[in-house]
């Protein structure tokens, strides 16, 4: 990690994340219209620059990406900044719900609709009145369901399960996906009329691994949430560290980030995280030696940390090697079993 005397000298993004209060908003065009969306990259600036022109309309919006970019956030930005805002933001995920309860959960249901319907119940588009129904996976909804979120789109009213009411829908609609849906239409999985209905205002949210300059300030705003959160104090990341996190081409994107980073500083619990505290699949990819570097830069180095952190390489590649079986990784090293142990406490090691 950078000394102090270094770190006066260097810019922020070879500080890693010395400056957490700083790059965590640094960059964020509101954070009161944003919420917690991060993204300092120029596509995520573009978003930010979209969500303000399309929020005040009623149009459909249909937010596209891979799982873990966010869409949920997105949508919930769009309805913050509307003129729905005070109003109800309902989410339903309709690849989660099997599709005979789908249709339910969407409209409502009157008493007697079917088997255990012993009272009538409002549907999310009723409950979402004068704000916003958010359709998550809205490409994983069937074909009969498409024809009645069509027809809702269209006319803006529908029926419950059971009922012959016509209720009047006054919901503004925000569907996403992480599937083509144009290709779902090509192969009749996805009717075209709805494509096109939904289709009105497209936002597309690009991968993570699209939008690098991203991550720095992610990994910076969840270290602050999860030390609060479990009452850690992991304040850096070093830059060998980084160059390994960089180096992952996240297919989880976002969420797969967050997750790294909240079981990073459970396990880390104080500190700087180095390339040693992340995930073996990582330093794998990156081909990233278990044992630091040494290297003694213009501004010194302090050898007790070295020995320290070379020791704590050491004891960690031998564990590794012969997959945390004490015994042996003790004899890979030459030490009394309870030695190693000893020293295993102290470097707070763990299996990955």
């Amino acid at each position: 990690m950078l000394n102090a005397t270094a770190r006066e000298k260097s810019t922020p993004e070879d500080r890693g994340l010395r400056l957490v209060d700083d790059v965590s908003v640094r960059g964020a065009k509101n954070r009161e219209k944003f919420g917690d969306i991060i993204g300092h990259s120029g596509k995520m600036q573009e978003i930010f620059t979209l969500v303000e022109k399309v929020a005040d309309s009623d149009s459909t919006v249909i937010i596209n990406g891979e799982s873990g970019t966010g869409k949920g956030l997105i949508a919930r930005a769009i309805h913050k900044n509307s003129d729905r805002k005070d109003n109800p933001f309902i989410t339903i995920n309709c690849g989660a719900i099997p599709e005979n309860l789908l249709e339910s959960e969407l409209f409502g249901h009157v008493r007697g609709a079917f088997t255990g319907a012993t009272s009538s119940k409002p549907g999310k588009f009723e409950l979402a009145n004068k704000g916003t129904i958010f359709l998550d996976e809205i490409g994983d909804m069937s074909a009969n369901l498409q024809v009645k979120i069509l027809r809702v789109l269209e006319e803006r009213e529908f029926e419950q399960v059971g009922g012959s009411k016509t209720i009047k829908a006054d919901a503004r609609v925000i569907a996403a996906t992480h599937r083509d849906l144009e290709k779902l239409v090509r192969e009749g999985a996805f009717r075209e009329d709805l494509f096109y209905r939904i289709n009105v205002i497209p936002v597309e949210i690009p991968p993570l691994r699209e939008r690098k300059s991203d991550i720095l300030p992610l990994i910076a705003h969840f270290l602050k949430e999860f030390n609060l959160r479990n009452g850690k104090d992991v304040h850096g990341v070093t830059n060998d560290a980084m160059t390994v996190i960089k180096g992952h081409a996240w297919p989880g994107n976002v969420r797969e980030l967050k997750n790294m980073v909240e079981r990073l500083v459970v396990l880390k619990g104080e500190g700087d995280i180095d390339p040693l505290d992340l995930p073996e699949k990582l330093r794998r990819e990156s081909g990233h030696s278990a044992l630091p570097s040494m290297e003694i830069s213009e501004d010194g180095i302090n050898l007790n940390t070295a020995v320290t952190e070379f020791e704590k390489a050491l004891i960690l590649e031998s564990l590794q090697k012969t997959n945390w079986v004490k015994n042996q990784a003790a004899k890979l090293l030459r030490l009394n079993r309870t030695t190693l142990v000893e020293k295993i406490k102290r470097h707070h090691l763990q299996p990955s």
